[in-house]
């Protein structure tokens, strides 16, 4: 562009009322550490680490448009490390705002906590936000006490395998799915062909064994002694709040400020502030940290994105998807 061009056009912007473009560049650290972040105030050096166990459970990094990548279950542990290694960190909340997710993933999170109590004994405390339901539920029993709001969704305890049969509709146009396959139960679950009873049989199999792990946890947990309210409360149903603290799966109905007072009472520290950890800028984590990203696949039938509950899987899943 030539000077006069340009003159020409600066003359224009100031004319229209719009000043000289300018261009704001700040320096940021490039660290990819977790940061301690205070939340909440407190009168002492005690801390109580808030720790989020928040939206769909799985062992693969998951973010949005330009938005960084985080392996739920990595951060969870990378989380948890932090505090347990940190001596003023007299308890952690949890703050579960969660549908739940995979099998796997809420299982390991949920055995994540209990060592960290073993190795630590420091008190966990889990405030139910609005969803703590199936995967988000199991992952808030490992912990000592279960704070929800009266209107917080809690409950779909139970397994769930999503499947569908199309091949109906291909037959209409046409269209006939084959599988070259080493056994007759290899490609179970297909959805090119109808499920056989064989194949129900097996996947019920399966579905029925990770129930029984759920349902074992929230009897060891829960202080629900009835067969029948343990029949209620785990046929897959979600509660209130209010219902839930009837029904014995939480234990205090409150706000996270009030899971957080009891944090401090059960720590014993009731001058404790409370801290959270942040990674400003990157992605690392711990040894859970290289899950795959899923693929965005687009199809005429579907589109789906990483980074929303579109993305799953086939699988097994302890998760409320009404």
């Amino acid at each position: 562009m030539r000077l006069p061009t340009i003159a020409i056009v600066a003359a224009a912007l100031l004319v229209g009322g719009c000043g000289t473009p300018s261009l704001l560049i700040t320096p940021v650290s490039n660290t990819q550490k977790l940061r301690e972040a205070q939340v909440a105030g407190g009168k002492s050096g005690d801390k109580i680490a808030l720790i989020e166990v928040e939206g769909v459970l799985v062992n693969a990094r998951t973010g949005g448009f330009l938005q960084p990548t985080e392996n739920k279950v990595s951060l969870f542990k990378e989380q948890l490390d932090r505090a347990a290694s940190d001596d003023k960190v007299k308890a952690v909340v949890l703050r579960v705002n969660s549908p739940g997710g995979t099998v796997t993933a809420s299982d390991t999170m949920y055995e994540m906590i209990k060592r960290f109590k073993a190795k630590t004994n420091k008190p966990v405390i889990a405030s139910l936000q609005e969803v703590a339901a199936s995967g988000g539920y199991y992952v808030a029993c490992a912990s000592d006490a279960i704070v929800a709001s009266p209107t917080s969704v809690v409950g779909s305890i139970g397994v769930i395998f999503n499947t569908f049969d199309a091949s109906r509709g291909l037959d209409k146009i046409g269209i006939r799915a084959e599988a070259i396959k080493s056994g007759p139960l290899k490609d179970m679950g297909s959805p090119f062909k109808a499920m056989t009873a064989d194949e129900r049989a097996v996947m019920q199999g399966m579905v029925d064994e990770y129930y029984g792990r759920f349902l074992g946890i929230v009897k060891e947990r829960r202080p629900i002694t009835d067969e029948a309210k343990v029949k209620n409360a785990t046929d897959g149903r979600v509660f209130s709040g209010q219902q839930a603290l009837a029904a014995g799966l939480v234990d205090h109905l409150g706000m996270l400020e009030d899971a957080v007072k009891l944090a401090r009472r059960s720590a014993n520290a009731p001058g404790a502030k409370v801290i959270m950890y942040k990674r400003p800028y990157g992605y690392s984590g711990s040894i859970y940290a290289n899950g795959p990203t899923p693929t965005p696949q687009a199809n005429v039938m579907h589109l789906e994105l990483p980074g929303t509950d579109s993305f799953l899987p086939t699988g097994f899943y302890y998760l409320w998807q009404p």
